[in-house]
């Protein structure tokens, strides 16, 4: 991977946390700390206004629903067998 310097002013408390994050061996370097911030970063659900009303109109419609009601427990367990299996 092709490599490129570039400076950046953080502020004095950021600066604490990377160095931190390095001396306790957590990462081998202030560049893997903020790789993995960056990374953490492009996976994180960005809420935008559309997605706000897609999700609520899907509340809308969830609680609109004239289903029977499923058990918070049951709902995390096949949240958790679809995670576990990759679907």
């Amino acid at each position: 991977m092709a490599t490129e310097t570039i400076t950046v002013t953080l502020p004095a408390e950021t600066v604490r946390a990377i160095r931190e994050k390095v001396d306790r061996g957590a990462y081998a370097s202030a560049d893997q700390v903020i790789e993995e911030a960056l990374r953490l970063l492009d996976e994180e659900v960005v809420e935008t206004p559309e997605f706000t009303a897609y999700m609520r109109e899907k509340i809308r419609e969830s609680l609109d629903e004239p289903g029977p009601d499923i058990p918070m427990e049951e709902v995390f367990d096949r949240l958790e067998r679809r995670l576990r299996d990759g679907r």
